[in-house]
């Protein structure tokens, strides 16, 4: 029998973390729903005493912010594209392949997941630069093409999967991609739409690389554009605290609404996940 006292405080805690955990989020609404005059007020308020929807059009106009969107999609389209398929076929390698050195290969791949961007960015940049791919669509998303955690992710579900159902396919005449996409890939949907989803949150997030890859407005981000506007009103943040908080929230609602569809999917791969 559950003791009520103890259920009660596991829900009052879990109420309180949910809190603090959400007022980030609270406060950057209503910071871009209000009006620069009641920005500059000595005690802030909890919600605005008038709702300027009109925050998010200014927003929009303050910087390119069509072009910075479409070049957003394209580079997090693409990279979650390569990432999936890249993944897929490495993973099915990994975990139903036999060959020398499999093993250590894939030990070389968990490797590069300590690795950060900002260590190898100098030479692959000097590499992008002799090809001519600085300030292009290429240079945005072939660095990215693979998933190191991505393919940890395949792997660990490729190897749940019994040998028996390959075999069985092999037998009716399915080929190595048939197996891999039409029999694996379904059966591993629920891994394959969590890495859907942390790529997809990881693209369009980033700053670091969009930043040093492009120097023209052309080929900006989104990311890239928030970080524009807040650099054309230096000194001024104050006044204009609420613009650049209504681009955020532009900006994080793809993430928010993706998020929200693919959690149970997230759940279930997280608990196939463990190292075998």
């Amino acid at each position: 029998m559950k003791n009520p006292l103890f259920t009660s405080t596991r829900v009052i805690v879990a109420i309180i973390i949910t809190l603090i955990m959400f007022f980030p989020i609270y406060w950057m609404l209503i910071t871009a729903l209000k009006t620069s005059s009641e920005l500059r007020m000595a005690v802030p308020t909890f919600w605005p005493e008038k709702l300027m929807w009109e925050n998010f059009a200014s927003a929009f106009k303050a910087i390119p912010f069509y072009r910075f969107t479409v070049n957003t999609v394209i580079q997090t389209v693409g990279i979650v594209f390569l990432q999936i398929n890249i993944g897929i076929m490495a993973a099915y390698a990994f975990s139903k392949g036999t060959f020398p050195g499999r093993d250590a290969l894939f030990v070389l791949v968990l490797a590069a997941l300590i690795v950060p961007e900002q260590v190898v960015f100098v030479p692959i940049y000097v590499m992008l630069s002799k090809i001519g791919w600085i300030n292009t669509y290429y240079a945005l998303i072939i660095p990215h093409a693979a998933s190191a955690y991505g393919i940890f992710l395949l792997r660990q579900m490729f190897r749940s999967i019994n040998n028996d159902v390959i075999e069985a396919a092999k037998v009716d005449g399915a080929s190595r991609l048939q197996v891999l996409y039409r029999i694996l890939t379904p059966m591993a949907m629920p891994t394959v739409a969590t890495l859907t989803v942390i790529s997809f949150i990881h693209s369009w997030n980033a700053y670091f690389w969009p930043l040093v890859m492009t120097n023209s407005n052309k080929m900006r981000v989104l990311t890239v554009g928030i970080s524009m506007m807040r650099d054309s009103i230096a000194g001024d943040e104050a006044l204009n605290m609420h613009l650049l908080m209504s681009a955020s929230i532009l900006v994080i609602l793809p993430i928010v609404i993706m998020f929200v569809f693919a959690q149970k999917y997230i759940v279930a791969a997280m608990a196939n996940s463990t190292f075998k």
